[in-house]
């Protein structure tokens, strides 16, 4: 083997393991925050059945993990919105799961597409500019998605 082949072989080598734990260290946060569970839920449909699932859902995986010290979070936008203005028939459960500590958000821009404004809507809630892109960042930073 010529000395330049073993450069070229040297190289292609050093090339290969710099992209191997390139890729390596995404893999390691994520598995060092595998101890904490993340789960965001989402809520487009204004379905009262389905945000009942959804509060049934997150009520059962709270009571599983306990003080396993789970964050999850439910995202409602487009019609999935309406169930949490004020006067929603949900009013109890929704606030139920907030005493739980769940986090319950509203998208803004459904909320000006529908033309409502944060006095339409629940007190004990929050808000997300976009629904979307809410539940786009939850799952890039390793958030289980989930849409009953």
């Amino acid at each position: 083997m010529t000395q330049q082949s073993r450069r070229k072989m040297f190289t292609t080598a050093a090339v290969a393991a710099t992209g191997l734990a390139a890729a390596a260290a995404p893999m390691a946060a994520r598995a060092a925050a595998a101890g904490k569970l993340k789960a965001v839920f989402q809520v487009s449909d204004a379905d009262a059945g389905k945000w009942n699932l959804t509060l049934n859902n997150v009520r059962n995986v709270k009571n599983e993990l306990l003080d396993d010290g789970a964050e999850l979070e439910i995202v409602a936008f487009g019609p999935g919105i309406g169930l949490l203005k004020a006067g929603s028939p949900l009013a109890e459960r929704i606030t139920e799961a907030r005493k739980d500590g769940i986090t319950i958000v509203a998208c803004e821009n459904s909320m000006k597409a529908q033309k409502l404004v944060y006095a339409d809507m629940l007190s004990n809630i929050g808000f997300v500019p976009a629904g979307v892109v809410e539940l786009i960042k939850k799952q890039r930073d390793g958030w289980a998605y989930i849409r009953p």
